[in-house]
């Protein structure tokens, strides 16, 4: 049962590191790029990740 919770705990925080988590050898990119989002979008919110551990900001729809 432990082994399960491990193995879901790494997958998430695996998809955090290369697809939120910024790194200075890629100019403050993450290795799978996203695109800058228009301040016009909306405000900016955040989701919990990792059990809030880290958040990941985003614009939420107007």
């Amino acid at each position: 049962m432990m082994l399960k919770h491990l193995r879901r705990a790494l997958k998430e925080y695996l998809a955090y590191y290369l697809g939120s988590r910024t790194h200075l050898g890629l100019e403050k990119d993450a290795p799978e790029p996203r695109t800058v989002e228009n301040p016009d979008l909306g405000p900016v919110a955040s989701q919990p990740v990792l059990g809030g551990l880290h958040h990941r900001y985003y614009r939420a729809a107007a």
